[in-house]
């Protein structure tokens, strides 16, 4: 059954988050935040756009005076300022102003360019995103963080700008191929891990519902990853404490990301990030050793890697120095007290680190 859950912040409602199994609410839902005769751009890539973009126009023209489409390249390559500049002039070009919405239409990279060109536009306009990848669903698409990538360095420019509403359409997992969908579940353990450990139970027990996609358990489990991060989101919404736990696995991450120039999706480098900190959590003794190869293993049946060859851990080690996460006194590293509980630590040493990337560099006994 379709549910909404609500953001608030001091307890006020400032948004929900949609979730049904179509389109079909989209067109009343934009209606009741008071967009009749308003300006509409849909941003989507080269990927969604050709699959839902008409159908989007279709739903919701009735709404707006105008409503265009602003199609960028896919991937995360085009994350970068020229494609704001490209969007944000065709915005100008359909004289847009400050009473218009923008749609985000897409994955995690349609949703942070889109979101990110709402920011700043004319000083900053509305914008509802319209997720359609498990990874955007489960998180990018929630709580307000935009942004895009400068040269190698990921969402190193961006804004806070919560969306006046999330419409998540699980349907849409359908057209996923199953890397895209696989990348998606990096996340969804992730939430399991941070602060849930019957969440993360939940996961394993629905493995192969999981596999099907089946509707009610992919409902179920992006609700739950949303009412997570929502819980998380209220009590910081600009990241200024408990937010950050959300970031377990990014750190090393997003310096994976990097290295192999976005090669590898960012779920799968979250996965692996995710096992390098339980290593250093094992081997800080927060975790027994049993505890860490479960969690290590676990990825592995929702076909996300553990391992990675042809890195080079130093490498890694200086791209997360450049990690907007880093702090004059080092760097905000989460770690695992035990399944459903991280903590923030800014102790973690450069040889810590190491030892992590080098358990998860591929050799033929960490298969």
């Amino acid at each position: 059954m379709p549910s909404t859950i609500s953001i608030s912040m001091n307890k006020k409602p400032i948004y929900d988050i949609r979730i049904e199994n179509d389109f079909e609410s989209l067109s009343e839902a934009l209606k009741d935040l008071g967009y009749e005769g308003k300006r509409a751009a849909i941003v989507t890539d080269s990927t969604v756009g050709p699959l839902y973009a008409d159908e989007i126009c279709n739903k919701i023209k009735d709404v707006f005076s105008e409503v265009f489409v602003c199609i960028f390249d896919a991937g995360e390559a085009n994350k970068n300022m020229d494609t704001v500049v490209k969007l944000l002039k065709q915005f100008t070009e359909h004289k847009m102003n400050r009473k218009d919405l923008v749609i985000a239409l897409g994955g995690g990279v349609v949703g942070d360019t889109a979101g990110f060109c709402a920011a700043i536009y004319m000083r900053g306009i509305d914008v509802v995103q319209v997720p359609t990848t498990l990874l955007s669903q489960v998180d990018s698409s929630v709580g307000g963080k935009t942004g895009v990538d400068l040269d190698a360095y990921k969402n190193m420019v961006g804004a806070f700008k919560m969306p006046k509403l999330v419409y998540i359409n699980t349907a849409t997992l359908a057209s996923l191929d199953a890397r895209q969908f696989y990348s998606g579940m990096g996340e969804v353990m992730k939430y399991g891990l941070i602060m849930d450990a019957s969440f993360y139970e939940w996961i394993i027990s629905k493995m192969y519902e999981i596999h099907d996609r089946d509707a009610s358990v992919m409902e179920e489990m992006i609700a739950h990853c949303c009412s997570c991060k929502q819980r998380i989101v209220e009590r910081d919404p600009l990241e200024q404490g408990d937010r950050a736990l959300l970031n377990f696995g990014h750190t090393i991450g997003h310096a994976i990301e990097k290295a192999k120039n976005f090669e590898l999706l960012h779920g799968e480098c979250v996965a692996l990030g995710c096992v390098a900190a339980a290593f250093i959590s094992f081997k800080r003794g927060k975790l027994s050793a049993e505890e860490y190869y479960e969690i290590r293993d676990m990825f592995v049946p929702f076909k996300l890697p553990i391992s990675i060859d042809n890195i080079d851990p130093e490498e890694i080690i200086r791209l997360t120095r450049s990690d907007k996460k880093a702090m004059d006194n080092g760097i905000k590293f989460i770690l695992l007290k035990r399944v459903g509980k991280a903590y923030i630590d800014t102790s973690v040493t450069e040889e810590e680190m190491l030892e992590g990337i080098r358990e998860i560099e591929y050799r033929e006994d960490n298969e």
